[in-house]
């Protein structure tokens, strides 16, 4: 029998160990793992270097490159460009502060190379006073940041954004950004990996040696016109009865929604099919269908194929979603 493709997947989550992360992933959402540094937790990933596997039902330990290779019109309601899943999702842990990086936009991509990647953020925790910087403060230009670089005082020119959790972010191609310690967010972006890290603090790694840098790549990468807030207002949302719900960020490439379940109720419909990812950001829901009841506690996300469209969501006793749409 050819599997279904109207049930909720669940993704095995992967693991990165990058220097600045801490452990809090996997201690707050009680995932039973050993003791180690677990900086970012790939929940949705078509990547080679962290591929997502689905986790029990009719398409178990299939990869989600092979799931979007054999049916990208069920899976994202359209055919997948470059034969891909179009997004990359994270929890991201910062115990220390980022490098100072940009990613390229679509046109910097197609003129110099590397995948585009425009991103968004969504604050699961931050420690009391937690900052991140997210653009140039107003008057600066680029021969104000190549003197910087010289002089090792970047800091003095990023624009620092207090944050706490609920908060939420956008993060374009071509904005100079950093995490600052004390974070604990949902990162939505772009199928993407190229980062150009612009400063790094001073850090060494692993190897004793400075980190490298990227910073002709940086320069070349960093829209200097970026004059807009990367705080998103949420936009309150129609939906059915049982849930309040609000619209965080909205792209070409995705759109990012907080949806509070107080009843059971169905999940929102869209305009045509897509895929959703959702993530439960606090108090664990059933997800309720023809396939029967999956229960989804805080902290895990499931991946939902185009072709699943009468979703119940039932709260125990009242649950927070974020809801991630593709494009």
């Amino acid at each position: 029998m050819k599997p279904t493709w109207n049930q909720p997947l669940r993704l095995r989550p992967v693991y990165q160990s990058y220097i600045w992360g801490g452990d809090r992933i996997i201690h707050k959402y009680h995932r039973d793992l050993p003791p180690g540094i677990y900086a970012e937790s790939w929940e949705v990933s078509d990547r080679p270097e962290g591929m997502s596997v689905v986790e029990g039902g009719p398409f178990a330990g299939r990869s989600l490159k092979d799931l979007v290779e054999a049916d990208s019109m069920a899976l994202l309601g359209r055919p997948a460009l470059e034969g891909r899943f179009p997004l990359l999702v994270k929890l991201i842990d910062a115990r220390e502060r980022l490098s100072v990086q940009v990613h390229p936009d679509d046109a910097a991509a197609a003129r110099w190379g590397g995948e585009p990647k425009t991103e968004a953020w969504y604050v699961l925790e931050a420690s009391p006073g937690a900052t991140l910087y997210a653009g140039w403060r107003p008057g600066t230009d680029r021969a104000a940041v190549e003197e910087a670089i010289r002089t090792g005082r970047i800091e003095d020119l990023l624009n620092v954004v207090p944050v706490r959790a609920g908060d939420a972010l956008w993060i374009p191609g071509g904005r100079v950004h950093a995490l600052g310690a004390g974070i604990l967010l949902l990162e939505v972006q772009q199928n993407s990996n190229t980062t150009y890290r612009l400063y790094d603090w001073g850090r060494v790694g692993h190897d004793g040696r400075p980190r490298e840098t990227h910073v002709v790549q940086a320069l070349r990468a960093i829209r200097w016109h970026d004059a807009a807030s990367p705080v998103c207002a949420p936009t309150p949302l129609e939906g059915p009865a049982g849930l309040q719900g609000a619209r965080l960020v909205e792209c070409p490439y995705f759109r990012v929604e907080r949806w509070r379940i107080m009843s059971p109720a169905p999940e929102p419909a869209e305009a045509s099919p897509r895929a959703r990812i959702l993530f439960v950001e606090c108090g664990a829901v059933d997800f309720v269908g023809h396939f029967g009841v999956m229960e989804i506690a805080a902290g895990a996300s499931v991946l939902c194929p185009a072709a699943l469209t009468d979703l119940i969501i039932r709260p125990r006793p009242a649950a927070t979603l974020v809801r991630i749409v593709v494009a």
